[in-house]
């Protein structure tokens, strides 16, 4: 069994919120020429294909992969952490309320979770718990910063807390790339930027206490990690020889969190899945694909294959290691 922890999905139809709310550049879809364009405001900001949207074709697709259920989850640019709170919220309830139809109508092949507007901490907080008890999702997406905010920020912790208690699992994924605005050429922020923004967002976790205050809390990050499992050694040492400036909120060991998270095994290298087994072990790695946009693994979990762990081992990354992240192992 394959349980894909990584992909994304949107409803094929959506409001157009920025006549509703008369401002801002919320995402709508306009059907042209057999085309979805995803249209920012009245600006194209990218063409779709049919299994983004199409349930259907979703299924033909796992069906050719060998990929037993997919973990869906909204389009990063849809988290609309920008918006007024209430407007916020809206978006987040109606891509949450597609989602979980999604699942109600393919419940051996889906599993959802849920976005919620983060700009706005009890909003943030009733969201999820309508997502958990109503929509019955055993986990939530959320951005690596919160509108440049670090996940790190005291103003969270209420959140992190209320999801440790109803046992909310967490996906954090990249989004709103630090220094986009300086590399827009060559496709650098999500080749460059986006390991970078994991890997600020798992340090942020760390060094804020997060990891310590809410032990119970169940976190994945996307993309392997990005680039913190490849700085691990430069950010132990800057811990060791700067702890006034790194140790400041947080004095336990960055190394020793190794193992109280959990990354997806979106690599595209065997080297470096090699490598982050040997870092993480085998219990913390879960199959995740980015399915189904280009940047993702095209046959999710042929890397893990590849490999040739044994039965033992694959199994936990194909399958177990996400339902134990997700808490319905």
């Amino acid at each position: 069994m394959k349980i894909d922890i990584h992909t994304h999905i949107m409803p094929s139809e959506m409001p157009n919120w920025t006549q509703k709310f008369g401002y801002g550049e919320f995402i709508h879809v306009e059907h042209r020429n057999c085309e979805a364009c995803m249209m920012k405001g009245d600006k194209l900001f990218r063409v779709v294909e049919e299994n983004s949207y199409d349930e259907a074709k979703r299924i033909v697709e796992m069906e050719e992969t060998d990929v037993s259920m997919q973990v869906l989850s909204t389009i990063p640019v849809l988290f609309n952490y920008w918006a007024k709170p209430q407007d916020g919220l809206e978006t987040s309830r109606f891509f949450n309320d597609h989602i979980a139809g999604v699942v109600d109508r393919h419940p051996k092949k889906f599993i959802g979770i849920g976005t919620i507007p983060l700009q706005d901490i009890d909003l943030a907080i009733k969201e999820m718990e309508r997502c958990v008890k109503e929509l019955k999702m055993p986990g939530l997406e959320i951005g690596s910063n919160i509108n440049g905010k670090n996940l790190s920020e005291k103003e969270f912790f209420p959140f992190y807390q209320a999801a440790e208690e109803i046992g909310c699992a967490l996906f954090v994924h990249p989004w709103e790339m630090m220094g986009e605005d300086q590399m827009q050429k060559y496709w650098l922020p999500w080749l460059v930027g986006m390991p970078g923004e994991t890997s600020r967002a798992i340090c942020s976790m760390i060094f804020g206490g997060v990891f310590a205050a809410f032990p119970k809390l169940r976190v994945a990050f996307a993309h392997g990690g990005g680039s913190f499992p490849f700085t691990i050694g430069r950010i132990q040492h800057g811990f060791d020889v700067r702890p006034d400036l790194v140790a400041v909120d947080n004095d336990i060991a960055p190394i020793d969190y190794i193992g109280k998270f959990w990354v997806d095994s979106l690599v595209h290298d065997k080297k470096a899945l090699e490598y982050l087994i040997d870092l993480f072990g085998d219990e913390k790695i879960c199959l995740g694909s980015d399915y189904p946009f280009p940047l993702g693994e095209q046959h999710p979990g042929k890397l893990i294959e590849k490999l040739k762990l044994g039965k033992k081992s694959s199994r936990r990354l194909l399958q177990k290691n996400a339902e134990e992240w997700l808490g319905i192992g």
